[in-house]
């Protein structure tokens, strides 16, 4: 019997200790933990990496703090694009969708893109027919409004500029993060990755980052799982997320070695981030080179308890 393990990410980017309040501190992670304990609990009960990944993600999407479902940032016309994307590495399958609107949970829909289309990625309107057709959980345009989410557009905007959500805001309470994701490995040593992003706030263009497109900020086959977080452009650039299992493949390196290579050649790059990964013994590693990466694990050989 494999060891199980979980890893999860809030995204990179710190919250400024000066406008850091114990109360929102203990909200941010009280999110984190939450979503751990219900994948743990997936896993413990002898249930698979994919459903783990999936009902983590899914209580990330439901907690407004986090860049991703309800707690999504604002594109330039006031409204929020999500994408998501889920990888089954066992079988080496994916699901995934870009600037959807209104759905509750992204990474449900891309996972039945996976289980229910012949076809690896929807987009737009279409994978919003797609979720139509099937009867996926929507919501109307308020319950995705988060004040903070909307002073950070104005702010944006008064600028003039695209603003990753990481970058420092004068106003806003945070170095905001990008996106969210967890990884997975379950009693059969089959692995998982799932991720889930709003995207950047002001933008524009029908701008699609890498969490939807696998190898890049989402990967998972028999040797990682791999969710990443942070500017998405040099994550597509770097097709980061394969490169672990790349190079664990083909150099031969343990799961550390190759994600901590990985992350310098991002440095080399000038990309910004970090990621979380695990491999088919419950090893789990959560490099960043960011000012710091919203992540927490909960591993076989912890316990069953977070460190």
């Amino acid at each position: 019997m494999a060891k199980i393990a979980l890893a999860i990410h809030g995204g990179a980017g710190t919250i400024l200790k000066s406008q850091m309040t114990t109360a929102l501190e203990a909200e941010y992670r009280g999110g984190l933990e939450t979503a751990l304990k219900i994948g743990w609990e997936i896993l413990e009960r002898g249930g698979s990496s994919l459903d783990a990944v999936e009902a983590t993600v899914c209580s990330l999407e439901d907690f407004p703090l986090f860049n991703a479902g309800r707690g999504s940032v604002f594109t330039h016309e006031g409204k929020q694009e999500m994408d998501a994307c889920i990888m089954d590495g066992h079988n080496l399958k994916a699901g995934a969708v870009a600037f959807v609107k209104n759905i509750r949970n992204p990474v449900s829909l891309a996972r039945l893109v996976m289980e229910r289309t012949e076809h690896v990625l929807l987009a737009g309107d279409g994978a919003n027919q797609f979720a139509e057709q099937i009867g996926v959980a929507t919501e109307p345009d308020e319950y995705f409004f988060t004040e903070h989410r909307w002073l950070q557009l104005q702010e944006a905007m008064a600028d003039g500029r695209v603003q990753l959500d990481h970058a420092e805001v004068a106003k806003s309470h945070s170095r905001i993060r990008v996106g969210l994701g967890t990884v997975a490995c379950d009693t059969n040593g089959h692995l998982a990755a799932a991720t889930s992003t709003g995207g950047m706030t002001n933008k524009k263009f029908g701008r699609v980052g890498d969490t939807p497109l696998v190898g890049l900020g989402n990967y998972a086959d028999e040797t990682c799982a791999v969710s990443c977080t942070g500017h998405g452009e040099y994550f597509m650039l770097g097709v980061t997320a394969y490169d672990v299992a790349a190079r664990m493949k083909y150099k031969g390196l343990s799961l550390e070695d190759a994600a901590r290579e990985t992350i310098a050649h991002l440095t080399k790059i000038n990309g910004e981030g970090g990621l979380i990964a695990v491999d088919p013994n419950g090893n789990v590693t959560l490099p960043f080179n960011s000012d710091g990466m919203y992540r927490g694990s909960i591993t076989a050989k912890s316990g069953g308890q977070p460190p």
